[in-house]
Order: C-alpha cells, then structure tokens, then sequence
C-alpha cells in the first residue's frame, strides 16, 4: 500500500512501532523493520552508550529502514543526537520539546524528522519548524500525553483541517480496523506502541507485559499532569499517587514520590507495585503475547477486511 507515509520511509505498510522507553530495544525495532513497517529505538530509557550499542546491533539486524525517537527533554541531548548521526541512522522521532531546537540541524545532516504532537496548535508549530510529518497521538495513549485529554477520534480531522504535511495518527490503535478508521480521518499511517508492548520482542518484562494482556477497560488512568501526564496501570504506585493528590501536593513532593527509574522498575524490572506502568487505553483489547511479524500480518489482514467491509456499507 503506498501513500506518503511508506514512500517517505521507504518502508511496505504505512505504520510505525513506537519508540518508548523500557520496550523498545534494538530487537522491537528490527522486528518491526524486517515485517515491513518502521522500527524505532526508543532512546528516552538509554545513556548514550547504550543507544549506540543497541543502533549497531540494529543495523546488524535489519538492512530496512529503522529510526530512533527521541524525548528531547532527557539529559545527553547534543550527545544522542550526535551519535545517531555518528552512526548513520537517517529518521528521527522527536518528542516532549520544541522541534525548532532540533529540526533543521538534522534536515542538515540528511535526516527525515518526525515531530509528536498532542494538539492542532502543536502540529501548526511542528510544521512551522520544518518537520517532514507529525504523529497526532490522542488522549488514549499510553506513557507521556497531551494536557488537553483530546481523543484520537476528535484529533486527528481537527489536525487534518489545518495541516498539509503527512500525519500519523497514534492513541489507541492496535487493529487493523482502528487503522483504518484513523485513515479514513485524515491520517496517512498509525503509530502503534501498546500493541507492540505485548510482542516477543519487545524489551518489556515478562510480568509486564503479562498485566498488559490482563488489563481491562478501565485499568490505566491518566496522571502526573503537574510533572509531564502519563498514563499508568493502576498498581500500589498509582494508589501512592492518588493519595498524595488529596493532600494538594506541590510539584516537588510529587517529583519525591516519583524518584528516580520508577518507570524502569515496572516495564523493565517487572515490579508490578512499587513500578511505573505505563500503558494505553487500548490494553483492555491486547488478549495474547506474540512475535512482530505475526502481530503486523493481523493488523494489515484485518485492515484489507475492514476495507471491504466500509465498501459494502
């Protein structure tokens, strides 16, 4: 199927594994990559050291198209953005920051920029600064999120009026039927990360990823808008948090109860109580653990199904 999606990364189906922190690792993306769609490396959990460990075995493993995202708040910026010049890789994610910071001096160096927003005015201002296309990632999804709590389904036609580069929707996608309902919006691909928690590959712990099959509708819950929103399983952790907010708790004693690596401990450690879980809405639809491959053979199978059932309508 090629759109502008595919054809500006070089890639068979329009969607993107998304890079998040504590899952995906170099053996995500080049799963990801090898099925036909765009890995990323999620570099927010990583020192650069290990990004560029885990770029090098990236390439071993895949000679398709992969990229790295980036939460541009995270300390080690220069560094990061260096090696992954350093090292050749030639798409990039950014995300929690400004992208007229970091736009052009990667379109410099030859590198295909993709800005994530949670708003038309953040789109407007992506496009602005240069970038190549956007994710509009909605309220259902999980790690950091909009303040604004506006849906994928409300989003994207919002965005869609306003912007003329490609658009990849994400927030609660992990079928090939939300796909295609976001396509039909107005997005030209889907960036998928709760889905791909739950793949063999992933870098997830076992644990986790075994809560996030568990998970029902109504399980995770938005929070922490005061330090950056994040969407959590409810644990021993969430509890803490809720508890804390009764008391009208300032930044800092929020920043206290948080501490350091909470979300390491959870999605990468397996501490189901005392870890950070972050996860999406669409959790409560992950039923089963399964490889890359087989996870995007369902989703592209269904979104040809769902196809020609919009045409029989």
């Amino acid at each position: 199927m090629a759109n502008r999606i595919t054809t500006l990364f070089g890639i068979k189906h329009p969607i993107i594994q998304a890079g998040m922190v504590w899952n995906s690792g170099w053996r995500l993306a080049s799963a990801s990559s090898n099925s036909g769609i765009l890995g990323l490396i999620g570099a927010g959990s990583m020192y650069p050291d290990v990004l560029r460990e885990h770029i090098k075995k990236c390439k071993k493993a895949t000679h398709k198209p992969f990229g790295v995202n980036v939460p541009m708040l995270y300390p080690n910026i220069q560094e990061i953005m260096d090696i992954i010049v350093e090292e050749g890789v030639k798409i990039v994610f950014t995300s929690a920051g400004n992208p007229k910071t970091w736009t052009a001096w990667l379109k410099e160096r030859g590198i295909t920029v993709v800005h994530v927003v949670s708003s038309v005015k953040f789109a407007l201002k992506a496009q602005e600064a240069g970038v190549d296309a956007i994710v509009a990632e909605g309220f259902e999804a999980g790690g950091h999120n909009g303040r604004d709590e506006t849906t994928t389904l409300a989003l994207i036609p919002m965005v869609k009026e306003q912007i003329q580069i490609p658009i990849i929707a994400a927030g609660g996608i992990a079928t090939g039927s939300a796909m295609l309902a976001t396509m039909i919006l107005g997005a030209d691909g889907v960036q998928i990360g709760s889905r791909f928690v739950a793949s063999n590959e992933s870098s997830a712990h076992q644990d986790f990823k075994k809560v996030v099959v568990d998970a029902k509708e109504g399980d995770t819950q938005l929070t922490l808008k005061e330090l950056a929103p994040v969407r959590l399983i409810k644990n021993k952790f969430y509890n803490q948090v809720q508890d804390l907010y009764k008391t009208a708790p300032t930044v800092e004693q929020l920043k206290a109860l948080l501490g350091r690596a909470r979300a390491k401990r959870g999605m990468f450690e397996g501490d189901l109580e005392e870890g950070e879980l972050e996860i999406g809405q669409i959790a409560g639809l992950i039923h089963d653990i399964k490889p890359v491959a087989t996870i995007v053979q369902d989703i592209i199978m269904e979104f040809e199904m769902a196809k020609k059932n919009v045409s029989n309508l």
